[in-house]
């Protein structure tokens, strides 16, 4: 209980001082319109009161990544605590923080065009690219996660007495299986959040579900003062609890599963969709990397709970084993065991909107991030309408694809993208800050570089190479990176 505890006194305190720091370099000003209130033009640039840009910003980067990837990633060990605490502290928060606040300051331009300006035209085509896919690909992930969700539930509590279905419910299955009829809701919902004025869905309903998953939270994590016992230390060492330790070694494969918990490129998409509804820069800090660190609470909260639950490593193992290694069964067993049925359920509901507020948001940065480079306005719906159905056209193919080659996928492009982040970001305060300030993201980036290569190049689904070989691969390309990096900051000082 003790680590926990820390952890997540950290995690506050990381906020305020670590926070602090990182906006001092920015340097903000709070006299500067932003372009909610300069490029205002009724859809996607609306001034919006902060606390409701902060609900938006925490439900669209959370998901079920801090949630799900917290319960798979604890099971390495203490060492999912430390990774919690010190990538949102240092890493996410920040690649967060700074890729809104630059967005912000370039009139609210998308991610591509953000580590464009700085890396180059020819990584900003990529980054187009990648980018666009890599949030089609949340979309489909996030359609059939939550359809999944709703289907369990709705079934759940539509069998009778007798265990059998309601005549309406088997004549509607007949036609179609129930996920897919929910799949088809959840699919016409994100259209409509893709097109519509931010103001009119987005911003009215993610509040209600922003509150129904911080009281899953809180709930959850009330119940776990009563739990402390079975809590892991950080004194009973970091090695390797995975049951599969020998082929998923903690190195990369941990990071690459706590993503959303503690860095996540994905969150860098989103980041520009809040900037351009900011009323001032100030509110960047609790916007953008207060988000992040609520969102490291949230899976560290997770992490905890899924131990504290099934009473070991060995236990959440089994669990998770038997249940067709699922989180969403272990989930909605704490939640109804620990909240009761109504708070169960409510809970339930915060874990069904995580990713739906994730996958809409997703469609809605995919339209811009395609209008800021088709130099497309989209005032007009005939314009959005341009862009939006090819963009769910090819959602619809994707999602056709197993969910776990899926997921796989989308967790290493997710985190691909965070390196391609830190490095325009570090780029930028070479540029633009004095001193040593880029620091704050040369180091992230450093470490991400070696993450993603080695995954790449261990992993079952990229290369399957030698463990020794890939992590010597992983640190010869961050190698090449940071000299290159030298090299543009020494034509920087010749300047």
């Amino acid at each position: 209980m003790i680590t926990f505890l820390v952890a997540l006194v950290a995690l506050i305190v990381g906020y305020f001082i670590y926070g602090a720091v990182v906006e001092r370099i920015f340097g903000i000003d709070a006299s500067r319109p932003t372009p909610a209130i300069t490029k205002a033009d009724g859809v996607d640039y609306i001034p919006l009161p902060s606390w409701r840009i902060f609900l938006i910003q925490f439900l669209n980067i959370a998901g079920l990544g801090p949630i799900f990837g917290a319960i798979m990633g604890v099971l390495y060990g203490p060492a999912a605590y430390l990774w919690i605490v010190l990538g949102t502290i240092f890493g996410g928060a920040v690649h967060d923080y700074l890729s809104g606040m630059i967005s912000l300051r370039r009139g609210g331009v998308s991610l591509p065009e953000i580590v464009g300006n700085e890396l180059g035209n020819a990584v900003k085509q990529l980054m187009r690219i990648f980018s666009l896919l890599l949030l089609i690909l949340v979309g489909a992930v996030f359609v059939i996660n939550p359809a999944e969700l709703i289907t369990g539930i709705f079934t759940q509590y539509a069998v009778g007495d007798d265990g059998i279905m309601p005549t309406w419910v088997q004549t509607i299955e007949h036609i179609m299986p129930l996920k897919w009829w929910f799949v088809v809701l959840v699919f016409v919902y994100y259209l409509l959040a893709t097109l519509l004025p931010v103001d009119k869905i987005i911003g009215k309903f993610f509040p209600i579900f922003g509150v129904a998953l911080l009281f899953m939270a809180v709930g959850v994590l009330i119940m776990l003062c009563f739990h402390m016992d079975a809590l892991p230390e950080i004194t009973d060492g970091l090695h390797n609890r995975h049951p599969q330790a020998d082929a998923l070694p903690i190195f990369p494969m941990m990071f690459i599963s706590i993503a959303c918990g503690a860095v996540s490129g994905f969150h860098a998409t989103q980041s520009p969709l809040m900037a351009r509804c900011l009323k001032n820069e100030r509110m960047g800090r609790p916007i953008f990397y207060g988000a992040m660190v609520t969102e490291g609470v949230l899976a560290l909260i997770w992490a905890a709970a899924a131990i504290a639950f099934t009473g070991s490593y060995d236990g959440l193992a089994g669990y998770l084993a038997e249940n067709g290694n699922k989180p969403l069964v272990l989930v909605n067993d704490i939640a109804v065991t620990w909240l009761g049925a109504l708070g169960g359920f409510l809970a339930l509901l915060g874990v069904i909107f995580a990713p739906i507020t994730s996958g809409d948001t997703a469609m809605r940065s995919a339209r811009l991030i395609a209008a800021d480079f088709l130099h497309l306005e989209q005032s007009s719906m005939r314009n959005r309408l341009l862009i939006t159905l090819p963009i769910f056209a090819l959602s619809a193919v994707i999602m056709m694809i197993d969910f776990n080659v899926l997921w796989r996928y989308f967790a290493w492009s997710n985190q691909a993208l965070s390196v391609f982040t830190f490095w325009a970001l570090t780029v930028f305060l070479a540029r633009e800050r004095n001193g040593l300030s880029y620091l704050i993201t040369l180091l992230p980036a450093l470490f991400m570089t070696v993450v993603c290569v080695t995954y790449i190049m261990f992993a079952p689904e990229g290369l399957s190479l030698n463990y020794h070989l890939s992590v010597g691969i992983g640190m010869a390309v961050a190698a090449l990176f940071a000299v290159l990096f030298v090299r543009f900051k020494c034509r920087l000082v010749r300047k």
